[in-house]
């Protein structure tokens, strides 16, 4: 018996991890986009714990001069405090990417309604929090945020009693109510995290189309029972995931430390450091913007005076149509093409989302006519009804080459980016708006000449009576040498880890060069990440994994 078989046996005892009632996973369920929610997760995580550690230093009763010390003065407090920046930024990203891809994908439907909107709470609370951790610095960006939610608030009379309860008395720099409802914020996303995560594993994750093509989309007890148990394949998975999360996180911000002197739009998303603090003469200089993930709601302030309709355009609305989006479709058809309403409902949502939060960054603070409004937000409708309309899903899906509904869904949504930037850059030409049409551009090109072959129904060269051949190269022998060479690139990536590791505590914890500690830490988590997700390839891949 090996010694990690050993391993694993003596946790399995001693936990009793082989009776929980954990989702057995079949084998083509080790993929990213089926884990998306264990990225959340990380994300989750990882920003707990350093915000607990930025809790021993931080002093709400003087937040500005607070930050600093802990960015100047406490060791490696820079590292902690941008990672915790951007590990909330992660978590926002990982959380609409899993809640559209869900979207998508029909995982609303019977049996999963509570679990959908269990999530769509978490992704609301998770904004708030957001907002106000990004409210506890303090700066001049910061006070300039809250001073518009104080405004949004106090324009409805009936809700200027909640000012002191939130915000406290951050206009002379305490934040010591900001953070305790920050706080208890994410204690709520915790308890709820439990809860969706108890249910997720309770149902499983959503078998593929080919499996269960229409709700409810379960396996049942006696298919579940052939699966992988939870211990400890899913564990070392998810660990993989983990490690990959944590690397990024602690990467990039720390390296964005060292870029000076952006253009003000990239300032929203590739600035952690924070801004002059809000009374000194440096602050009147600059343009003060939302955290980006607010952008879409700055823009939409620039659409009307009425604060009813704001909030109903850029907040209730669409809170309220995610809420109840399970008892609104009620159909078994999990196709998107199949539920075409819902799916151009959830383009838009996305694609007006990206639209405004970048028409929020290039122009803030500028009114739009409702002219203005028409033309922006009509062309992509136009474009998803079009879209919907002619690509129509293959009764064979094998007849008909590129028919994947997750192609059709990308090539509608980069019609849709293409078309916005297009008129950005007519609006307001800069060498940054013809980059971003010319990229965009070049996709919807590249998009246009494959879904050809879908919207004129070119079909394959198989029969219809035939079942089509699955080619592989991937043979006994040929899975031997990709197991052997993983296993020369773990030992490789194990020797560079010791390198790192052995060189990061030569770094100053403070001071210009302590964010290249961050950098270092997260290099190594990558590649634990990666070390492990090979490691689960050694151990667990078998020549041809199937969906079943």
């Amino acid at each position: 018996m090996s010694l990690y078989k050993r391993v694993s046996d003596w946790f399995s005892e001693r936990l009793g991890l082989n009776d929980l009632p954990f989702f057995k996973t079949p084998d083509y369920m080790y993929h990213v986009n089926e884990w998306l929610g264990a990225l959340v997760a990380a994300s989750f995580i990882y920003t707990v714990i350093s915000g607990l550690i930025l809790l021993l230093y931080y002093n709400a009763a003087a937040g500005y001069q607070s930050t600093e010390t802990i960015i100047n003065q406490v060791p490696y407090g820079s590292v902690v405090l941008y990672s915790h920046l951007y590990g909330s930024y992660a978590m926002i990203i990982l959380a609409y990417v899993h809640m559209f891809r869900n979207y998508f994908a029909g995982a609303y439907k019977k049996p999963r309604e509570l679990l959908w909107i269990l999530g769509v709470l978490m992704l609301v609370l998770t904004l708030g929090a957001s907002f106000l951790g990004y409210s506890l610095i303090g700066d001049a960006l910061a006070v300039s945020a809250v001073d518009v939610g104080a405004g949004i608030i106090t324009s409805i009379p009936q809700l200027s009693f909640l000012i002191p309860i939130i915000f406290g008395n951050y206009d002379t720099g305490d934040y010591t109510r900001v953070l305790a409802l920050h706080i208890i914020l994410v204690a709520l996303i915790g308890l709820l995290f439990v809860f969706h995560f108890f249910l997720a594993e309770s149902y499983g994750m959503m078998p593929s189309r080919k499996v269960k093509p229409k709700a409810p989309a379960v396996y049942t007890k006696e298919e579940w029972s052939k699966f992988n148990p939870w211990w400890p394949r899913n564990f070392v998975y998810m660990s993989s995931l983990i490690f990959m999360t944590w690397g990024f996180i602690l990467a990039i911000p720390n390296a964005l430390a060292y870029l000076n002197g952006l253009p003000q739009y990239f300032n929203p998303f590739m600035n952690p450091k924070p801004a002059p603090p809000p009374n000194s003469p440096a602050a009147a200089h600059i343009t003060t913007y939302p955290p980006w993930f607010f952008l879409f709601l700055y823009k939409i302030a620039d659409f009307t005076s009425d604060v009813v309709v704001f909030l109903l355009i850029g907040v209730i609305i669409p809170l309220v149509y995610l809420i109840i989006l399970p008892f609104l479709d009620r159909s078994e058809e999990l196709h998107p093409l199949r539920r075409k309403v819902f799916t151009g409902i959830g383009i838009l949502m996305m694609t007006y989302l990206i639209q405004t939060s970048l028409w929020g960054d290039l122009a803030p603070g500028v009114e739009v006519s409702v002219k203005e409004q028409v033309v922006a937000y009509l062309i992509p409708a136009i474009i998803v009804a079009l879209g919907l309309t002619f690509i129509k899903p293959s009764p064979d899906v094998r007849n008909v080459r590129g028919a994947s509904p997750l192609t059709s869904i990308i090539f509608v949504v980069i019609a849709m980016l293409f078309a916005g930037s297009v008129v950005e850059a007519i609006q307001y030409t800069s060498f940054f708006t013809l980059g971003i049409a010319i990229f965009f551009g070049s996709l919807f090109f590249l998009g246009a000449k494959a879904m050809s072959k879908v919207v004129l129904g070119v079909p394959s060269k198989v029969p219809n009576n035939a079942v089509p051949e699955v080619k592989t190269t991937e043979t006994p022998t040929s899975n031997e040498t990709k197991k052997k060479l993983a296993e020369v690139l773990m030992s490789v990536i194990f020797i560079l880890v010791v390198v790192i590791v052995a060189q990061m505590w030569t770094i100053p914890p403070t001071g210009y060069a302590s964010n290249l500690f961050g950098v270092d830490l997260g290099l190594v988590f990558l590649m634990l990440g990666e070390a492990i997700s090979l490691y689960h390839y050694v151990v667990y891949k078998k020549p041809q994994e199937k969906e079943e």
